[in-house]
């Protein structure tokens, strides 16, 4: 280690800059963020603050030299876009024995900017100790996806209650374990997801603070977090999604979940497959909101993972009404549904101005359910119709659908295993469904009615392979 972290309390004093352009208001904004008063001297002709506030108190505009201001206060010197005067003025800062930094200059710099990651309380510091930038700024990207954007209020919140619990605690290792199981339970939980009042309560609820430390950790609150899974791409997973997955003690997942996503799993968390494909059989829903409560129960941080979103045909509503019952704490988090995948990977624009201005979401699981359903609602032309699941039932979608009064020449894709590798396309008419269905090796599959289909990449890429075939001909 060459460099040693630490934290300046910028509030003790003000900081000089020297220098002038965008790299002087790079430094600036990041001293600006953490609350320092700032004393720049512009090595230009003047203060050009480039869109930011020019009446912000903590900027003090300096004039006249730098090389030979008071510095009696000062408890940092930054020279950046400086130039030979930010040479000069290292010399003067280290004689003076103030820490001092020169951008892109090792040889003259006491100390160096590490790439911050920045949630209020919490702040990650990533330094390479100034060989590579670049580094340290992607580095700083992946944490930034894995940090929970609410990690600083958690902080915030342990430390508003740290002194009173603390003191009705006597033994410090179990104030450890305390806060361990604040941060890692249902309370932390609460806090990262928004509710903060809700957790308030929870810990106010907290009779006996020594024996909620002493408890066995496996007898503990648990959790359950219903995870959208999304269509198949593993990259699709939201941030969220993925601090779930990397928390869990046991996840039970959907037949649907590939094994790409479920490689995101913590590598010791207990993995249980609990969905089932169409024509086989399953363990039933009443079993898996049993499964989940059980996990709670016994203290366990529970993920219910599913393909795409758990409030898309995925009966989260049939879970969460279970958990609520049960009394288990619990949050949601969203995933992206397959319909939205479907547009995205083949360029369907779901809605189009003046084209299409609604949609309607429905699931033909199997052909009677599609019988139940009142096509005579969907037969606006204006409106896109998503069939979740419909391959099998894909005829009657068709009879049902043509009988209301929508035209055979409505454009109709189909759209399987979507944002995986092996996706699949098959774009024509209403009246050629089902000849579409047999052109598509195996589901997932969704279908797409409705005008936006013509608007789609596989709608372009026939109609111009028809074209081409067309010119050659022979005459």
């Amino acid at each position: 280690m060459q460099y040693l972290p630490v934290f300046l309390d910028l509030k003790t004093g003000p900081v000089l800059l020297v220098g002038a352009g965008e790299l002087a208001l790079a430094k600036l904004r990041v001293l600006l963020a953490a609350g320092a008063r700032v004393r720049w001297f512009s090595t230009g002709a003047a203060h050009d603050l480039a869109g930011l506030r020019d009446d912000n108190e903590q900027i003090e505009f300096a004039n006249g030299d730098p090389l030979t201001a008071e510095l009696t206060g000062v408890i940092a010197v930054l020279c950046a876009g400086a130039g030979d005067v930010g040479v000069a003025m290292s010399a003067r800062a280290k004689s003076l024995g103030l820490p001092v930094n020169v951008m892109d200059d090792l040889d003259h710099s006491t100390f160096i900017f590490p790439a911050i990651v920045d949630r209020g309380d919490v702040v990650v510091a990533i330094g390479t100790g100034g060989t590579s930038p670049v580094v340290a700024r992607r580095l700083r990207e992946k944490i930034e996806a894995v940090l929970p954007a609410r990690i600083g209020e958690l902080a915030s919140f342990i430390g508003a209650f740290r002194k009173t619990i603390n003191s009705g605690i006597a033994e410090m290792p179990l104030r450890r374990r305390f806060w361990e199981r604040i941060v890692d339970g249902p309370i932390g939980a609460l806090v990262l997801a928004g509710r903060k009042a809700e957790a308030e309560a929870a810990l106010h609820g907290i009779g006996d603070p020594t024996a909620y430390a002493r408890a066995d950790a496996g007898q503990g609150e648990g959790h359950v977090t219903l995870v959208g899974a999304g269509p198949g791409d593993p990259d699709l997973l939201t941030i969220k999604a993925l601090r779930a997955l990397q928390d869990a003690d046991i996840v039970y997942y959907d037949e649907l979940v590939t094994p790409e996503i479920l490689d995101r799993i913590r590598r010791d968390a207990a993995r249980v497959p609990v969905g089932r494909r169409i024509g086989k059989p399953g363990i039933g829903q009443e079993a898996v909101n049993k499964l989940l409560i059980e996990a709670a129960r016994e203290g366990k941080r529970a993920v219910r993972l599913k393909g795409g979103d758990a409030y898309v045909f995925g009966r989260g509503g049939e879970e969460v009404d279970a958990l609520r019952d049960a009394g288990v704490a619990y949050s949601i988090v969203p995933g992206i549904t397959a319909g939205l995948g479907a547009a995205a990977q083949f360029e369907v624009p779901l809605t189009f101005r003046n084209k299409a201005r609604r949609i309607t979401f429905l699931t033909a699981h199997k052909t009677h359910d599609a019988e139940a359903v009142d096509w005579s609602a969907l037969t606006d032309t204006e409106m896109t119709v998503v069939v979740y699941m419909g391959m099998t039932a894909a005829p009657t979608v068709r009879a049902g659908l043509l009988a209301a009064g929508r035209s055979p020449d409505t454009p109709v894709g189909v759209f399987a295993k979507v944002t995986r590798p092996d996706a699949q396309a098959a774009v024509g008419t209403l009246g050629q469904l089902p000849d579409l269905i047999r052109r598509i090796d195996g589901g997932p599959a969704i279908l797409i009615i409705g005008d936006v289909v013509a608007h789609s990449a596989p709608w372009r890429q026939q109609n111009l392979s028809r074209v081409i075939a067309h010119i050659l001909e022979p005459a």
